[in-house]
């Protein structure tokens, strides 16, 4: 009797993804790494540049960051390598202490990214609105297309040709076949162009040197003292927290253009990882690169781990093997792609007549901040923050007027009930107290809270001070109505928030 061979648990089954027998997401995904990493080598060295480090530290960084997320991340096809921002923050201390205090300010930068992780930090993504995403989304376009404005200024008029035929390219090609991303089609062919015409413009090798050989794991090049520490911990806890924002704002993009959900916890403690073995490796640290994200997700169609693994591992071996072909790419067709990710990127419709006349004005000033900000500051971070602590501002604001005081005298005229609506907070409860007559009412007064909300010890406050003003007047006062968790706050907090 033949021996039955049991069929596989579907545990066993869910270990291997279906996309491994999909040869046409192979081919997407493949594809996909390859245009990617042909736009992170001009990129990296030009971040190396900002940072004040050689070009291959920069690469080297683009090259573990993107390998290492890959396996660690918690959000697929987003790409992590080195990034202007991280420059920014680590270039003052690359320039006043040296090459070791920035590598071993990128290791603890990773430590302070897991440690937050750990702690649920992505968890305060939930504070950040809408108004504030559309208008980071928005900036970051801008950011992408001011940042290839030197790359046309003061060039040959070949270089303006080349550009409008690779848009041309990226715009048409897709209606003849999507089976090969145009971004890819549009280097390929204008380099050959260029190539075999002699045509003299500026190239990917006229912005630095490709290394010949992968990078070596060694030690940061510091004495480790607390001294040390103390220099390079204010650094480091900025660099984390600015790859953290830029990491965790791009997954949830990334979550909206892809309608799929990932996990922004592991998300950070994998940016973290990544960054302390970037450092190990010599490279200057990074997060989640937006453009290049864009460019794999939005403009080539990656789905899977497999685009961002192979990014980091096709631009190693551009670098090494074909270093000298990929010298000769010129500058034209990655501006191009660029430039159409920019176009593509910017929430077009959240500025439409239409979309703006509906739009409170609130919302709309908002978003209108964070762009401001994020231009004006070349920070994402910041312009983040400053839109959602803008949000708040003007919510609270909002909300604090749903607050309402109504007056009701029994026929008796020996008791008055005072019905209180809305949300009690800080923003509300100040203008509480002057809401009630202490002079002319009766001896009893009755404060019904059945339609209100306690949130804070603000609104405790203001309940005692109301209680106390008719009390000096020899009056009492009963409140009614509250729910459970107003009434454990109150019963908590009354009577205790004052010394007198």
């Amino acid at each position: 009797m033949p021996t039955s061979v049991p069929t596989p648990t579907p545990r066993l089954r869910g270990l291997k993804p279906a996309w491994l027998n999909d040869p046409k997401v192979w081919r997407t995904e493949v594809l996909a790494g390859l245009v990617v990493a042909l736009a992170l080598i001009p990129e990296a060295i030009s971040f190396s540049i900002i940072a004040g480090v050689d070009p291959a530290v920069g690469l080297f960084a683009s090259f573990t960051m993107a390998v290492v997320i890959s396996v660690v991340g918690g959000r697929r096809a987003m790409i992590s390598a080195a990034t202007g921002a991280v420059a920014l923050v680590i270039a003052p201390l690359n320039r006043e202490y040296g090459f070791g205090y920035l590598i071993a300010t990128v290791i603890l930068a990773g430590v302070i990214q897991i440690v937050l992780g750990s702690l649920g930090v992505a968890k305060l993504m939930r504070f950040v609105p809408r108004s504030v995403m559309v208008g980071f989304v928005n900036a970051l376009a801008i950011l992408i297309f001011m940042t290839q404005v030197p790359e046309m200024y003061e060039v040959p008029w070949a270089v303006y040709l080349l550009l409008v035929c690779g848009l041309a390219l990226m715009v048409f090609f897709p209606r003849i076949t999507k089976a090969v991303p145009a971004p890819l089609v549009s280097i390929v062919v204008l380099t050959t162009i260029t190539v075999a015409a002699g045509i003299a413009v500026p190239t990917v090798g006229d912005k630095g040197e490709l290394p010949s050989s992968l990078p070596v794991p060694g030690l940061p090049d510091v004495p480790f003292t607390l001294e040390t520490l103390s220099t390079i911990a204010p650094y480091a806890f900025a660099m984390a927290l600015v790859g953290l924002m830029e990491s965790l704002m791009t997954a949830k993009l990334v979550d909206d253009i892809t309608d799929t959900h990932s996990s922004k916890t592991r998300e950070s403690i994998g940016q973290g990882v990544a960054n302390i073995v970037t450092g190990f490796f010599g490279g200057m640290g990074g997060c989640a690169m937006i453009g290049q994200t864009m460019i794999n997700v939005k403009v080539s169609g990656a789905r899977t781990r497999l685009s961002t693994f192979l990014a980091g591992a096709f631009l190693m071996v551009l670098c090494i093997v074909f270093g000298p072909v990929v010298s000769d790419i010129p500058m034209a067709a990655l501006v191009a792609v660029m430039v159409m990710v920019s176009f593509a990127t910017f929430d077009w419709h959240s500025i439409a007549p239409k979309t703006l006349k509906r739009m409170p004005a609130g919302e709309i000033a908002v978003m209108v901040i964070t762009v401001v900000v994020v231009v004006a500051t070349d920070n994402l971070a910041i312009g983040v923050v400053v839109g959602s602590v803008t949000a708040m501002i003007i919510f609270a604001k909002r909300v604090a007027h749903l607050a309402r005081v109504s007056a009701v005298t029994d026929p008796d005229g020996t008791t008055v009930v005072y019905s209180v609506t809305g949300e009690l907070f800080f923003a509300s409860s100040n203008d509480l107290v002057g809401q009630f007559d202490y002079a002319d009412d009766p001896d009893r007064i009755v404060i019904d809270l059945s339609a209100a909300h306690i949130w804070d010890a603000s609104s405790v406050a203001a309940l005692d001070a109301v209680e106390t003003k008719y009390e000096q007047r020899g009056k009492t006062v009963e409140i009614i109505g509250l729910n459970d968790p107003s009434a454990d706050l109150h019963g908590k907090l009354t009577g205790e928030l004052t010394g007198h």
